[in-house]
């Protein structure tokens, strides 16, 4: 699990069976002191997040895989939670 924050929202109008209807975010890695590190990633997003939180993210392909029904979808990140300031 790292902390990540919301930089913004993707549309893509092309995409794996898995991820229709799904809401995905680009997401900021966060070091200590909340300092942005690394490459943003996408994540998928059930909670409802948006543009500028903090939120826990995982690539846990299990979890995710059931999250979405699916066993060869592509995607890696999803949001766990919600950081509450």
């Amino acid at each position: 699990m790292q902390w990540a924050l919301v930089k913004g929202r993707v549309t893509s109008t092309v995409k794996h069976e898995s991820l229709d209807g799904q809401k995905l975010l680009i997401c900021q890695f966060l070091g200590n002191e909340r300092q942005p590190v690394g490459d943003p990633v996408l994540a998928l997003d059930k909670l409802g997040a948006g543009q500028g939180d903090i939120v826990m993210i995982t690539s846990d392909g299990k979890g995710l895989r059931e999250l979405l029904q699916h066993n060869t979808s592509p995607a890696r990140w999803w949001t766990l939670g919600i950081v509450d300031e």
